[in-house]
């Protein structure tokens, strides 16, 4: 039978005494977690391994011996090693010997009982498979092998084998506390026998950290409570709330600052690593937000673009206004409807005048209104970004209205036409039942019919142009207010923590490992070095992305362009959980 032992690195050139660490049996392998140096009273070496099984549910025992021989041999060593066996009892009992003067190491396993001949002894074959302590604790394997839902200390619980080896050491951490230099009853020698070093500061903050994070929770409950309130429910507050893009992120924000402020301790890897992208997504907001506030302080920005934006206005106006009469003629050599075409230019025409005036009305709070905006751009640039969206929203306001005018009007015609074919073949659609039924019409319903359906027919045209036009415009707002939600989206959702940790640890984040042979000669036992695999980072983006509050399409390109054609309203950018129309 072949045992698979998982040396620590750090332990190589660590002095005689006891393998310390976990027997895994599903997986015939044994965890060694550290090595307990001479002199040492075996009542206090049990008493220590009882206190980290009750401090991490970890069954860690005593597994075997190690002996170092760094000049010369010690037969007397040697065998009082042996006679261990008898003190601390383990099945199997591994013994690792590194040879004076050499590179090569002996390992083996015995058994008090063979499987052949009952009482006597056996050996078993030992592969040693060395490991970097430090990094497999800091790791998180992914998928996880410590799951929420399982016992703590259950060997494995279905997981592999590499699962059982970096949950046995992560479970394991209160072993590795102790320093070398502590005057303790048990010396211990891992991969933190260098000393553990803490800065004052760093004390000083987690301390502090406690007070501040219940501080700022009890004000962030203040302001939800604040929010709620039922003056701030009445219509058409909700309303408009639900459709500004800066309440939505303003409300993602205080659910973020919410959970990073919490005093509630993580429970697992995973809420840590939340926490943490969180964190960082809000700081690296504020500090953008500060860059674009600074920029436009700066050389009096504000004022310039108050200044621009009028004349902008004025020329958009003055190119609908143009565009509406080319409408009004022949526009490409098409024959309109006179009629209609004139009532329609000269409707719009009416709105995009009383558009203008609106501009010109408040172009005294221009300057004043932009500085305020400007200013919010403290609380993140996804603020302010969203703020920029809506405003976009408002300027483009009268495009929205003319969509929609042109659309209602197409989408009236077209579901005439379509109904009015249906009685042409002598069908007609069921409102109760949703489907269409065969009906008998009668001479005068026929005719009455024909004639509308010419009617229709031959104002399509003239409707279907004026829609065309203004989809298109409106398109083309949604576009720019789409771009600007996919960047808020961006800063909400990236999970930039764990892609540091990526770049900068990559053992942070382990994906599996990869075995590299130091050793493997006739005779004398395999040994291996196992190095661990980073995540990549689709899957680092994809496992750690946060949830967002920006707006997805709802609709495939299929059903955009059936909308499109039927004239029915769309909405690509919704915001989530917002019904359909």
């Amino acid at each position: 039978m072949v045992l698979k032992a998982f040396f620590p690195t750090c332990c190589a050139a660590a002095d005689s005494g006891l393998l310390v660490g976990r027997w895994v049996p599903e997986q015939s392998s044994a965890v060694v977690l550290a090595v307990v140096h001479f002199p040492f009273i075996p009542v206090q070496v049990k008493a220590l391994l009882a206190q980290v099984h009750q401090a991490s549910q970890v069954g860690v025992a005593v597994l075997g011996t190690w002996c170092h021989r760094r000049q010369e041999a010690e037969e007397s060593l040697d065998h009082f090693l042996e006679g261990l066996g008898a003190i601390f009892f383990h099945e199997p009992w591994l013994q690792l010997c590194r040879e004076r003067g050499s590179k090569f190491w002996s390992c083996k396993a015995t058994r008090r009982q063979g499987p052949g001949r009952p009482g006597a002894p056996c050996e078993d074959q030992v592969m040693l498979v060395f490991y970097d302590q430090r990094k497999v604790l800091l790791s998180q394997l992914h998928p996880p092998a410590a799951l929420p839902d399982r016992p703590a200390g259950d060997a494995a619980a279905g997981a592999g084998g590499l699962a059982a080896v970096f949950d046995t050491v992560a479970r394991s951490e209160v072993l590795f506390r102790s320093d070398r230099f502590d005057e303790g009853p048990v010396r211990l020698s891992h991969w933190q026998s260098e000393g553990v070093e803490a800065s004052i500061l760093a004390e000083l903050a987690k301390r502090a950290s406690g007070p501040v994070c219940l501080l700022l929770s009890s004000l962030l409950s203040l302001v939800s409570a604040a929010s709620t309130c039922r003056l701030l429910r009445l219509w058409p507050l909700p309303f408009l709330w639900s459709k500004l893009s800066t309440c939505g992120q303003l409300r993602h924000r205080l659910e973020q600052l919410a959970l990073v402020f919490s005093t509630q301790k993580a429970e697992n890897p995973t809420q840590l690593m939340r926490k943490a992208n969180v964190l960082i997504s809000v700081l690296l907001d504020v500090a953008l937000g500060l860059a674009l506030l600074s920029w436009l302080h700066r050389k009096d920005r504000i004022g310039q673009l108050a200044e621009a934006l009028v004349p902008v206005a004025d020329r958009v106006a003055e190119e609908l206004q143009h565009l509406l009469q080319w409408l009004m003629g022949a526009p490409a050599g098409l024959k309109m409807n006179r009629a209609l075409d004139q009532v329609l230019g000269r409707f719009f025409l009416y709105h995009l005048h009383l558009w203008i005036s609106y501009i010109h009305l408040m172009s005294p709070f221009i300057e004043r209104i932009l500085w305020h905006v400007g200013l919010s751009a403290c609380l993140g640039l996804t603020v302010a970004l969203s703020i920029l969206s809506d405003i976009i929203a408002l300027l483009t306001f009268h495009i929205y209205c003319f969509y929609v005018y042109g659309a209602r009007l197409y989408c009236l015609k077209i579901c005439g036409l379509s109904s009015l074919w249906r009685l042409f073949r002598g069908k007609k659609w069921n409102v109760l039942r949703q489907r269409v039924d065969s009906c008998s019409y009668d001479l005068d319903q026929l005719f009455i019919g024909t004639l509308l359906f010419t009617i229709l027919l031959f104002l399509l045209p003239t409707t279907a142009l004026y829609y065309l036009v203004f989809t298109l415009l409106r398109l083309l707002v949604v576009a720019v207010q789409g771009l600007i939600h996919v960047l808020v989206d961006l800063i909400n959702s990236l999970p930039l923590y764990s892609l540091g940790l990526r770049l900068c640890r990559p053992y942070r984040l382990a994906a599996g490992v990869k075995f590299r042979v130091l050793e493997h000669e006739a005779g004398r036992p395999l040994r291996l070095l196992m190095q661990i695999n980073p995540l990549p980072y689709g899957r680092v983006v994809h496992a750690y992305r946060l949830p967002s509050c920006g707006c997805h399409p709802t609709h495939s390109w299929g059903s955009l362009c059936r909308k499109l054609f039927f004239g029915e309203l769309i909405y690509p950018w919704r915001q989530r959980g917002d019904k359909q129309d």
